[in-house]
């Protein structure tokens, strides 16, 4: 069955493709007013919850709370620093195996996972044992 998308997913999703790191809700708000496409900040939201539910967009919290979206196109996977904010991209992936097993025990569909591990980076861990 054909998916039938809005104009304002079609838009966000052509976003999403030339855009290669995550975006927050607002800054795909202005980047579409910026590129005359421009449409409500709740018209934002709605359409990426859609397209996060289709399995089309997925979403990544920050330490902070920022909720980033990007194309759900492969796997993340970070070394993420809680005093900075600094966000390392780590390459190996030790669950792929897990994620196969999940889908066939639970009959569960799975669009794409994430893996985060939040401590911190080598520049705030040296910054705070000089400090103590």
């Amino acid at each position: 069955m054909k998916v039938i998308r809005t104009r304002s997913q079609e838009r966000i999703l052509n976003l999403l493709k030339t855009i290669k790191q995550g975006i927050s809700a607002q800054d795909i708000y202005v980047e579409l007013r910026n590129r005359d496409q421009s449409m409500g900040l709740a018209t934002v939201y709605r359409s990426l919850e859609a397209l996060k539910l289709e399995g089309m967009v997925q979403v990544r919290t920050l330490a902070n709370g920022e909720a980033l979206y990007s194309l759900a196109q492969q796997d993340k996977h970070h070394l993420t620093c809680l005093q900075c904010g600094t966000s390392i991209p780590i390459n190996q992936c030790p669950v792929h195996e897990l994620e196969t097993q999940l889908q066939v025990t639970h009959n569960f569909k799975i669009f794409y996972h994430t893996l985060e591990f939040f401590g911190l980076c080598k520049q705030c861990h040296m910054a705070q044992a000089a400090m103590e």
